[in-house]
């Protein structure tokens, strides 16, 4: 596969800042001794011994051998005491930490738990327990784990349980066919959702277990960000984790779900085509890289061939390896595309999910808050756009920062329109009233040799979650993504006060402490959509936006705007849009703007440099 450049490796470490080199294994403490169902548990104490941690608990039995592609199970006892000090293998994927390899165990389906520093004899109990909050992380669903995420500081500071899940991802995570659903025992293993049936069975874990922890099972908040706050979105309109939990925090999310035609079928069925990266068109894949095919049209051919049986047993039987290298020439950073969170009908609601969200008998209702950052995509345009200066594929500096920042600025929009404002519109005309939004307006990393981060990136994608945690302290890293790191940890403290609250009562209030302005609920006002931007002092600080947007709008507002130079640049502001907008259908491109695009082939706007 195309090999990564040293600078998508640094990104990954400043985007995913929760993250630090390895360290030697931690001493387990006595007092941190738990007993769960499943056996003795012992942990660590962090190093500044103000909170618990217990890594790598398994929630289920390992996904594989026959129980790949099937419904998570719950785990067994284990034998003696479990020392649990270090987090479990990550799940199959794409590793940069590897040079892009495929890395990672299908044994993967375990979570870290976070606690205020409790003694055996003292873990608050009954109506004493504490506000949980379990972190779904991102990464297209295709990468990412629970190691980085350390919830120490939001336990100790706060006095809530944090849970870091693990979950199948890409295509052992996503995937539905015939031949699999023949043999299925129940819908859950027919769904092909096994990735969303992962976080279910987390959630059940939790309330099974969470109370030795000291957690309350009775207030549980599900939070993400990226592909975790599409998961999240996705937990709303799941009818099994109807009651497992209370609250939700989408950071970045989309609601977005696929019909299980394009999951399943090949992508040039004549009625109903299926998505790249469906499961017919992997098992095509799989047939010409065993070399019993040569081409594609011959692997149809064979398939043809093949019975229900033959198909599963072959699947089943390849490596994980194998069958994410059928992906490994789309992989982006890791990340490659394969449908995920399927409209099965029984783990995930079929139909529109905004018209699940609206219907108040069809969702899971529950306050809600769900933000985008105000220049999503300028992370993933570092990579793709032709407004960056590259050298042998690594970013320079801007060619165009006007084009550059106006894409910023629409993808941005687009982002907000899908995560954010249009399902919390939806959840409002379900009945819902507690319901808030965010932007992340923050925009003032450091620099690094010739690179300034605060043009480049901005308020990306990702650059919340430092803020979130509580990671503003990241050592000699600190001045390249923080460029004043006490305003940092300024902002990083309000927004772990709000998001506390929001777990701890449903509404984030003035926070954990009292001491911030209001946080408005979204739709407060009749009419009115208020929106809390989060911000450094310099730049403005906490204040309210009012006002929302819709993809409709978004596409207005680029139709008529000023700032663009041409009819060219009109068009690939488009083309982003529709790379990002699980709303657009090809027929969209050519109708756009009366039809000034016919003359500008579509192409993808953020493809890979050719390094």
């Amino acid at each position: 596969m195309r090999p990564v450049s040293p600078f998508l490796l640094l990104l990954g470490l400043l985007t995913l800042a929760c993250g630090s080199a390895p360290e030697p294994l931690p001493d387990s403490e006595a007092a941190s001794l738990r007993q769960l169902p499943q056996g003795e548990l012992v942990g660590f104490a962090s190093p500044d011994h103000a909170a618990h941690a217990w890594k790598g608990i398994p929630f289920a039995q390992p996904p594989t051998g026959p129980l790949r592609w099937r419904a998570p199970l719950p785990p067994e006892r284990w034998k003696g005491q479990r020392v649990a000090v270090e987090s479990g293998a990550i799940c199959p994927q794409f590793d940069l930490q590897q040079g892009g390899e495929v890395a990672g165990s299908e044994d993967c389906l375990f979570l870290d738990v976070y606690a205020p520093r409790f003694g055996a004899g003292a873990v608050p109990k009954g109506a004493a327990r504490l506000p949980v909050m379990v972190w779904i992380h991102g990464g297209g669903n295709s990468i990412g784990d629970a190691r980085i995420y350390d919830g120490s500081r939001l336990a100790a500071e706060h006095g809530v349980v944090v849970v870091s899940i693990q979950y199948r991802l890409g295509v052992l995570g996503w995937f539905a066919h015939a031949a699999l659903r023949e043999g299925a025992d129940d819908p859950a293993d027919a769904s092909g959702n096994y990735g969303t049936l992962d976080t279910i069975r987390a959630l059940e874990w939790v309330q099974e277990n969470i109370s030795a922890f000291g957690g309350d099972p009775g207030n549980v908040t599900v939070f993400g960000e990226s592909a975790g706050g599409q998961n999240v979105f996705a937990l709303l309109v799941a009818p099994p984790a109807r009651g497992l939990f209370q609250r939700a925090i989408s950071q970045s999310g989309v609601m977005w779900t696929v019909p299980m035609s394009e999951a399943e079928n090949l992508r040039d069925d004549p009625e109903a085509p299926g998505a790249p990266g469906s499961s017919e068109e992997v098992l095509l894949a799989l047939l010409a890289a065993d070399g019993r095919a040569g081409d594609r049209e011959e692997a149809r051919r064979v398939r043809a061939d093949m019975e229900s049986a033959e198909v599963a047993t072959y699947l089943r039987g390849k490596s994980a390896e194998a069958i994410l290298e059928t992906f490994s020439g789309e992989s982006m950073g890791g990340m490659y595309f394969s449908p995920n969170v399927f409209r099965d009908g029984h783990v995930i609601l079929d139909g529109d999910p905004l018209a699940a969200l609206a219907n108040p008998d069809l969702h899971n209702a529950v306050p809600t808050l769900a933000g985008s950052n105000r220049e999503e995509t300028k992370l993933f345009a570092l990579f793709g756009s032709p407004h960056v200066r590259r050298l042998f594929g690594i970013p320079m500096g801007l060619s165009d920062a006007r084009a550059f920042h106006l894409a910023g600025e629409y993808g941005g929009l687009l982002w907000r329109a899908q995560g954010v404002d249009q399902p919390l519109e939806a959840l409002r005309a379900g009945g819902q009233r507690d319901l808030f939004a965010y932007r992340f307006d923050w925009d003032e990393e450091g620099s690094l040799l010739w690179l300034d981060f605060s043009e480049l990136l901005g308020a990306a994608h990702a650059m919340e979650m430092p803020f979130v945690f509580g990671f503003t302290d990241l050592g000699r890293w600190t001045d390249t993504l923080f460029a004043d790191p006490a305003s940092a940890e300024r902002l990083s403290r309000q927004m772990r006060s709000y998001w506390v609250e929001f777990a701890r009562s449903g509404d984030p209030g003035s926070g954990a402490g009292g001491d911030l302005p209001v946080w408005p609920r979204w739709g407060a006002e009749p009419g009115t959509s208020l929106t809390q931007l989060l911000d450094s002092d310099r730049d403005g600080g906490l204040r309210v936006a009012r006002g929302s947007v819709d993809v409709k709008r978004v596409v207005e507002r680029l139709a008529a705007e000023e700032r663009v130079e041409d009819a060219a640049e009109r068009c690939s502001l488009y083309a982003e849009m529709m790379d990002w907008g699980g709303e657009f259908k090809a027929e969209d491109y050519a109708a756009f703007a009366g039809g000034i695009c016919k003359e500008f082939p579509f192409q993808s706007a953020f493809a890979l440099p050719a390094d």
